[in-house]
């Protein structure tokens, strides 16, 4: 078991009490409405068990939409009989399907990354590398399919993706299915 900034061990159930309570909280209310110490009261554990596990309210916010991004959108599944297009397309709309839950806190979270560089850059290694990792990887997989040409850059094509999602998230636009298969079809079209 590990063991907390002051050397006790972590209550893993501790953890998830905060960060389900977290969650609740700021969708119910708002990123800006919601304290530590609400979080905390919440959760049923003391603030001082939050600080042990995360240095800020943006730092635990961000672990539990995470956690949560993999129960909507997982890394796509390379061990099936689909093809790239397919998977892309469903990922895509996972990931949809998911900012119609927490797309205000994500907006919060890029809000506060404005703010704090440490912030930003555990925002920028926690969450968005991951998601750009994993678009890069089902687009090399396309090129070695044969989906995808080889003189397309898999790199660039992911960050347009992420670009388009990202602005569309940032101005309130439709983020729905009909938009997914639109960024698909200018990729593999």
């Amino acid at each position: 078991m590990g063991e907390g900034a002051s050397g006790r061990p972590v209550n893993a159930e501790a953890g998830k009490a905060l960060k389900a309570a977290a969650l609740q909280l700021v969708r119910a209310n708002g990123y800006d409405n919601v304290s530590i110490a609400a979080i905390a009261k919440a959760a049923g554990v003391a603030r001082q068990t939050l600080y042990n596990r995360w240095a800020t309210k943006a730092d635990l916010i961000l672990e539990a939409v995470f956690e949560e991004t993999h129960n909507y959108a997982a890394e796509p599944d390379f061990d099936t009989d689909k093809d790239c297009r397919t998977l892309l397309e469903t990922f895509l709309v996972n990931v949809f399907n998911h900012l119609e839950i927490d797309g205000d806190t994500l907006r919060a979270l890029i809000a506060a990354a404005q703010h704090d560089s440490g912030f930003q850059a555990s925002f920028h290694a926690g969450f968005v590398k991951p998601r750009e990792r994993m678009i890069t990887a089902l687009l090399v997989r396309a090129q070695d399919t044969g989906e995808l040409p080889s003189s397309r850059n898999p790199e660039t094509i992911s960050t347009l993706i992420h670009g388009a999602f990202w602005y569309r998230l940032l101005n309130r636009g439709a983020l729905n299915p009909a938009f997914a298969r639109e960024i698909v079809s200018n990729i593999f079209d």
